[in-house]
């Protein structure tokens, strides 16, 4: 997968790029960065927190796969002595690295399983998985279209897909965001909520949910059986 780099100061997907430390800080800060939020993309953080507790619902011997995990954020989710597997996938092992950092913080490195990975061609068996979870990765993917082809791939009927991204189709207020961001090459092409409803059922994706915040969209769905 080649994901779009970043340019200039900011760094590199490849290696602790600051815009992924300045994304991390403001989930972990919810005063704060929940300010930001609703400042910069009109969006309520504690939607990210709702969607990352579903993590915390998997039973013990559950399989979660969390693609791209970027610096762990969605470990907020999992509890500690869970007893799940918990896999965290990216394409840059310096994210694998903060992530894993974060789960020592946090005390749940026992659970947590880094994985080089691309989304476009996971290295995983299909059905393997019963919980998938991509926060805030869609839009940042070259081919978010063949990333969402490969998530549900590897989730077992009955699974759940979920996850977030920026979306197309939010309204002229985040364009000149989006289009900073692609020239800035930290986004790639993105898409609809229309278009991540429409990948999601034409692959075997139902019970499909968009819930727009913002300049983001929240997307879940039951893999059928």
């Amino acid at each position: 997968m080649r994901l779009p780099r970043l340019g200039g100061a900011l760094g590199e997907w490849s290696e602790d790029p600051l815009w992924a430390t300045v994304y991390d800080w403001t989930v972990e800060h919810p005063q704060t960065g929940g300010a930001l939020w609703r400042l910069g993309i009109g969006s309520d953080l504690r939607r990210l927190y709702a969607a990352a507790a579903e993590i915390g619902e998997q039973p013990a011997g559950a399989r979660v796969l969390d693609i791209p995990c970027g610096g762990g954020v969605a470990l907020r989710g999992l509890r500690r002595d869970q007893g799940v597997t918990y896999v965290a996938a990216d394409i840059a092992q310096a994210m694998l690295d903060r992530t894993m950092a974060a789960a020592q913080e946090r005390g749940l490195a026992d659970q947590v399983q880094p994985q080089l990975a691309d989304v476009e061609d996971l290295p995983f068996e299909t059905g393997s998985f019963d919980l998938v979870v991509s926060f805030t990765g869609l839009h940042c993917f070259p081919d978010p279209a063949l990333a969402v082809i490969e998530m549900v791939r590897v989730l077992r009927p009955g699974g759940v897909v979920t996850g977030s991204a920026l979306l197309n189709d939010t309204g002229l207020r985040y364009e000149p965001m989006r289009r900073l961001g692609r020239l800035a090459r930290i986004l790639g092409p993105g898409c609809t909520g229309e278009q991540v409803a429409s990948w999601l059922a034409g692959n075997g994706v139902h019970d499909v949910t968009l819930d727009v915040s913002g300049a983001i969209g929240y997307f879940r769905g039951v893999k059928q059986g």
